[in-house]
């Protein structure tokens, strides 16, 4: 009875050991496929500019009248504490309406926000049909155009990306979005 319940221990140990693992996210592991686009500057940006860094994406529209302002909010909210905790992290928003949302519209936008653009970079310059398919094998996430008006459709998640180009968590970028789990996060993947 003794040996069998040293067993029992003994296996629960090593299973709680295997979840705690490095700490590191990994609940995705979808891999960023390449991309090219032009940043709010007009500045070329592609995935082997974020290559070794970790960052966290999004998608947006300037003209969106739902959901962007507040994760746009959110992300420029984010951005501060990243920085208040001195951890650094890049800030990608994908446009998800790129014929309307040229450089400087973007820039505009993301100025309403606060933005700094020294990690925070806002992404167009490629075809709406890109940006639908980027969207899908990339994060697994819809972006589809509105047939009743002028907006597009996309998901309001924050995406995580370690160094090595892979998408390992998604947090809420609308509602009670996890700063702090997101900032764990990001830490443990500059470990």
């Amino acid at each position: 009875m003794k040996k069998a319940a040293l067993c029992v221990l003994f296996c629960l140990m090593i299973m709680i050991a295997a979840a705690c693992g490095s700490g590191k996210p990994n609940q995705l592991g979808y891999q960023v496929v390449p991309f090219e686009a032009v940043n709010q500057s007009g500045d070329p940006m592609s995935l082997s500019h974020l290559k070794g860094k970790v960052w966290i994406a999004d998608f947006i529209f300037t003209y969106c009248a739902t959901v962007c302002p507040t994760m746009t909010a959110n992300m420029s909210e984010l951005q501060t504490r990243l920085k208040s905790a001195g951890v650094e992290a890049e800030l990608v928003s994908f446009s998800v309406d790129p014929e309307r949302d040229d450089p400087a519209a973007l820039k505009q936008y993301l100025l309403k926000f606060d933005a700094d653009f020294s990690n925070w970079h806002a992404l167009t310059g490629y075809e709406f049909n890109e940006i639908k398919t980027f969207a899908l094998d990339s994060f697994k996430t819809v972006v589809a155009e509105d047939t009743s008006s002028d907006q597009v459709i996309h998901g309001t998640s924050f995406f995580l990306i370690d160094p090595s180009g892979t998408v390992v968590a998604k947090y809420d970028g609308m509602t009670d979005t996890p700063y702090d789990q997101i900032i764990r996060d990001v830490k443990a993947l500059q470990r």
